[in-house]
């Protein structure tokens, strides 16, 4: 309540003046001049640290280079810096926020600590709302090239196989047509001879062998195979079977480290996720924090 001084009102002798008491203006809670000065200066602080991250990053890895860091250990390691970068923007943000809001003289200490604590936890606020404006267009492309990446490689075994596939036959695998491979079963002789076409030949046993990239190749599609290989090349029946069943363990190896390669960078996504919420949290704490802090030195000057 603020106290005005009327020097007309006097007592009744005109020695002493009477106090007249007006209500005090009504303040806003926060001032988002300082909640927005410190959340500027957190986001650019963010985007600085994100930047020399970055950085950081590029110049750990190389295309030339077998040594580079695993998936998981480069996710543990962004998350650590991620950490940082919410510590440090955080701190700044919050306590310029908490300093350099107006002083209330007509409010407990205990609320004027509260509005502090809450002009801290806006300006991060704000500042996570900029910083995710700014790089959401790279970081969504990135995301989606990672997906588009691991999709490609969890198909690699059946992939190669397909393009063998496509890339051999001129005829119905080509046009796209439907029940390619079932139309091979149909239509498959009982011993192939070797007057027959090699590249069809090929792209049939591509097609055996794009359906072995989804699941197992039947008995009766590894001895056709077994067939094809000995009549088109000539070998012992033996020799064809043991050539069918190393291209066939080769194509389950490429298919397992495919879906290794998958789940890994599945797992890595999650904790990047997990992390970055983490972080996220102990930013708002530490911005909390640090506008109390800046609100106490302000009254103490």
């Amino acid at each position: 309540m603020s106290v005005t001084t009327d020097p007309l009102m006097r007592d009744t002798l005109g020695t002493r003046e009477l106090p007249l008491t007006w209500p005090a203006t009504a303040r806003a809670g926060i001032s988002w001049t300082a909640a927005l000065g410190g959340a500027a200066v957190a986001a650019a602080i963010s985007i600085m640290l994100i930047s020399f991250g970055v950085g950081l990053g590029f110049l750990s890895v190389s295309p030339f280079s077998g040594n580079n860091p695993s998936i998981m250990t480069f996710t543990v390691i962004s998350a650590m810096w991620l950490i940082i970068v919410q510590w440090v923007s955080a701190f700044f943000g919050g306590y310029l926020a908490g300093r350099l809001r107006p002083s209330l003289t007509d409010v407990h200490t205990d609320e004027a600590g509260f509005r502090d604590t809450a002009t801290g936890f806006v300006a991060w606020a704000v500042a996570t709302l900029l910083v995710v404006a700014v790089v959401a267009g790279g970081a969504t492309s990135a995301i989606s090239g990672i997906g588009r990446a691991a999709g490609s490689i969890a198909a690699a075994g059946g992939s190669m196989a397909m393009s063998a596939a496509s890339g051999a036959s001129g005829g119905a695998a080509r046009n796209g047509e439907p029940g390619s491979y079932l139309l091979d079963v149909l239509f498959r002789p009982a011993q192939p001879g070797p007057e027959g076409n090699t590249v069809e030949a090929k792209a049939e046993a591509g097609r055996i062998l794009a359906t072995g990239a989804t699941g197992t190749i039947s008995q009766p599609d590894h001895d056709y195979l077994v067939q094809l290989v000995a009549s088109r090349t000539g070998l012992a029946p033996a020799d064809a079977g043991k050539r069918v069943d190393e291209v066939i363990a080769q194509e389950k190896q490429a298919v397992e480290k495919a879906k290794q390669i998958a789940d890994t960078a599945r797992k890595s996504a999650a904790e990047f996720s997990i992390y970055t919420a983490v972080s996220m949290l102990i930013g708002a704490f530490i911005a909390c924090v640090a506008g109390a802090i800046g609100g106490r030195q302000r009254d103490a000057y």
